[in-house]
């Protein structure tokens, strides 16, 4: 493995999410909403998620920068890195398709919204979460910079710590005790743990 392999799986790992989550994205456009909560707060937690996962570690891939932040690159860690950027994937797909029509990229309700709780939900809350966590969990273990690398741990720990209660709450409002219940039996991120 060589620093520039490693750039080219963070590079691949994020176009095969961009295609993995495209189709969704376009049926969440045609399909009507219930209650959005798509805010300004919302927009700029979505940016500070996108600039720590896309916009600086492209920045460093493409330009080094920057420099002064770079640490020796160790081979065994972006092995890691790629592993838990396969693993992020197949996490990514599988809540895709276990939320069908539910999902949104943002805090929104549809209209005929049901209430998910069974495969990976049945663990986990919040399982589209999990994956993001571990993109950047795998971007840190890419790229040797400590500016770069752990800058998607930081965009989407932010978007997470202040929507994830959000969230939480919304869905309260809208299936009552039957996600307080679910609230009761599951983690929102790591089984039996968090």
């Amino acid at each position: 493995m060589t620093p520039a392999i490693a750039k080219a799986i963070l590079v691949i790992g994020a176009v095969s999410w961009f295609i993995i989550r495209w189709p969704h994205q376009r049926r969440s456009w045609k399909t009507k909403t219930r209650l959005d909560q798509r805010s300004t707060r919302e927009k700029v937690l979505l940016t500070c998620s996108f600039t720590g996962l896309g916009i600086i570690p492209f920045f460093y891939v493409i330009s080094g920068r920057p420099r002064f932040a770079d640490y020796t690159f160790q081979p065994i860690l972006a092995y890691l890195g790629a592993a838990v950027f396969v693993a992020s994937l197949w996490l990514f797909y599988r809540v895709h398709r276990e939320l069908g029509r539910n999902w949104s990229d943002s805090l929104e309700v549809r209209e005929q919204h049901a209430l998910v709780t069974d495969g990976l939900y049945r663990y986990v809350r919040h399982p589209m979460y999990s994956a993001f966590f571990m993109w950047a969990v795998a971007q840190a273990l890419l790229l040797p910079n400590w500016i770069a690398g752990l800058s998607g741990l930081v965009g989407f720990g932010t978007l997470f710590l202040f929507r994830v209660g959000k969230e939480e709450e919304m869905m309260l409002n809208s299936f009552g005790d039957e996600y307080r219940a679910y609230m009761k039996r599951t983690a929102r991120l790591i089984p039996g743990i968090y």
